[in-house]
Parts: C-alpha cells; sequence; structure tokens
C-alpha cells in the first residue's frame, strides 16, 4: 500500500541515483563546476523532486503534469551523461552503470504515466 511518495519505488531508485550522481562528479575537472556538474546534479535533483510534488497535487492531471516534468529531467540527465562520456570525464563502467539505472527509472516513470492516465 503506497501511503505518501516515499513509498513509490521509481522515487526511491530516483534518490539513489541522485546520490550517485553528486558523488560522481565530484572527480569532474573544477572547471565544470557551473557547467556540466550543476546541470547534471540538478536534473538529477528533479527528477525524484517532481515525482513527489506531483503526488502531493490534489489533481490526477497535475500528478501527470510533474510525472511528465521528471521524464524530461531524466531524458536531460541521459543526455549530460552521454556528454560526460563523450569528454572522458566519466569512465565507461560508470557511464554504463548511470545510465542503466535512469533507463530503469525512464521505464518505471512511463508505467505509471500510462497507468495513472489510464484511470482519467
Amino acid at each position: 500500500m503506497i501511503k505518501n511518495f516515499r513509498d513509490l519505488i521509481v522515487w526511491q531508485k530516483s534518490m539513489k541515483l541522485v546520490t550517485q550522481i553528486y558523488l560522481i562528479t565530484k572527480n569532474f575537472p573544477k572547471e565544470e563546476q557551473y557547467g556540466l556538474i550543476s546541470q547534471m546534479r540538478r536534473s538529477a535533483v528533479s527528477i525524484p523532486s517532481n515525482i513527489a510534488e506531483g503526488y502531493g497535487r490534489n489533481s490526477t492531471n497535475e500528478y501527470l503534469r510533474f510525472l511528465q516534468i521528471a521524464q524530461g529531467s531524466l531524458y536531460e540527465l541521459e543526455t549530460q551523461l552521454e556528454i560526460s562520456l563523450n569528454l572522458q570525464y566519466l569512465l565507461r563502467s560508470d557511464f554504463d552503470n548511470l545510465f542503466e539505472q535512469s533507463r530503469e527509472i525512464e521505464r518505471m516513470l512511463s508505467s505509471l504515466i500510462r497507468k495513472i492516465g489510464t484511470k482519467q
């Protein structure tokens, strides 16, 4: 039984991803502090934040909208991960791990959006 947003597995997995993004970006070049590091962290934080905010809204339409925003932030993060790999800021193994986590969250968000959308 889901009592609040913390019970959502997609939120829990998103929180884990945020933590890993913060840890991995600590090793990025200092000149990226206000560039890629900041962008990646903002995108990552936005995912569970929007899931939580949408859950707290009083309307299904608003919940869907916030889940879609979370999904958009996830797509941004996936793009930023690829940029980081291209610039050799990330090892291939770290990229693969983070990207697979993001894909799992993406599938879960898509499923949740479909499920809620059909209840309308």
